[in-house]
């Protein structure tokens, strides 16, 4: 091998080129040059080129032409945290595991990360986000919402080359044992029986990329939440109050919370917020007021209230706690945007917070109004 002339290499390259131009059109033969070209010997060329075909042509690969598993074994890629430190993290490698029946294997397309990625992480033992994806002792795989290409398949009913959303492990590639479904399809390994429904579907969208897709990746899930504390609230009555109070009012997830109550109810919609961030809550224009945490002193104490809180600063809690005394009905845990704060042990007085757990609500209405009524609610 390693006596080959450049000329041979090239001779080489240009018969690459032109076997995949006429039968594997799939293949980008400037890959192929590209990877072929960078290697310093025949056979890691060979390795790269098929490496090139798996990492960016594999999802439109047919079935019958996926020899390559016989030259290359793929790697696996996952983003690992350390359970006890979540500033900590490695990424882990490993073969790819070969499939089950039953079993898909996803590509990783693409995923978002935001704040509320803190929050599984954060949660990770409190609400076995880290029981989504199994990981080494000490360590969790990061939940993220994201977009799936199926690229291999050893389940009947689902095709190799469909598009899917839902929650992956933040990696190249996420392997389901899958249970076809009309929306798509359901994890139903034994691992995630007890997990909420809401993070084990698979939705099946369009195959090609939609301009809204990086947005739905952000947004659609901190929407659901707001949309879902909303009708949880509402549905309650209130419990007696007529104002809402958002900590971390600057946060996407409480946006879309003041948004919905603003929509459908006629509450007091209160913002709290940072000095530094008190400028850009005003300017949304989905609040009523907005005071910052050092303020909240300047609210009417005697008007009954709600907080809702997502930044998880247990000082703010306690603040807001402390002002409003008996006029605070109910304090709704949600997030943990101030996540550095949130281990600070401090006194609340009044009605102890209860933490929000968006799936169960989404769980309760889904059989209530079903799927489609659920969809048409949210999409208005």
């Amino acid at each position: 091998v390693g006596s080959l002339s450049p000329a041979s290499y090239a001779a080489i390259a240009d018969w690459l080129v032109s076997a995949s131009s006429a039968n594997w059109a799939w293949v980008s033969p400037a890959r192929i040059r590209a990877a072929f070209t960078s290697a310093p010997d025949l056979l890691d060329s060979i390795y790269r080129i098929v490496d090139t075909i798996f990492d960016h042509s594999f999802t439109s690969l047919p079935q019958n032409q996926r020899a390559y598993s016989a030259c290359v074994q793929p790697q696996h890629i996952c983003l690992e945290i350390d359970r006890s430190d979540i500033r900590k993290f490695r990424m882990a490698t490993s073969n790819s595991a070969a499939l089950q029946p039953g079993e898909v294997r996803l590509t990783i397309d693409r995923f978002a990360l935001t704040s509320n990625n803190i929050s599984y992480a954060l949660s990770g033992d409190f609400l076995d986000y880290w029981g989504f994806f199994p990981a080494a002792e000490g360590w969790g795989r990061l939940p993220a919402m994201g977009y799936g290409i199926v690229s291999e398949s050893a389940n009947p009913d689902i095709a190799i080359g469909g598009r899917y959303f839902g929650f992956f492990p933040v990696g190249n590639e996420h392997i389901v044992l899958a249970q076809s479904s009309s929306s798509g399809f359901i994890d139903v390994a034994a691992h995630r029986e007890k997990h909420a429904m809401a993070y084990r579907t698979f939705d099946k969208v369009p195959d090609n990329e939609g301009s809204n897709d990086n947005a739905m990746l952000i947004f659609r899930g901190l929407f659901l939440t707001s949309f879902l504390a909303e009708d949880f609230l509402h549905e309650q009555d209130f419990l007696g109050a007529t104002q809402v109070l958002v900590t971390s009012a600057s946060s996407k997830t409480s946006i879309a919370l003041a948004h919905c109550l603003r929509a459908h109810s006629i509450m007091n919609v209160v913002g709290l917020t940072s000095d530094l961030n008190v400028d850009f809550v005003r300017s949304v224009g989905e609040y009523h007021e907005v005071v910052t945490y050092s303020d909240v002193a300047s609210l009417d104490a005697a008007i009954p209230s709600v907080v809702v809180d997502m930044a998880g600063n247990p000082e703010i809690i306690a603040a807001v706690h402390t002002h409003f005394g008996v006029a605070l009905k109910y304090s709704c845990s949600i997030g943990a945007t101030h996540w550095e704060q949130t281990r600070h042990r401090v006194d609340i007085p009044g009605p102890k917070p209860e933490f929000f757990f968006a799936p169960s609500q989404l769980a309760k209405r889904g059989k209530e109004w079903g799927r489609a009524e659920l969809n048409s609610r949210i999409d208005v």
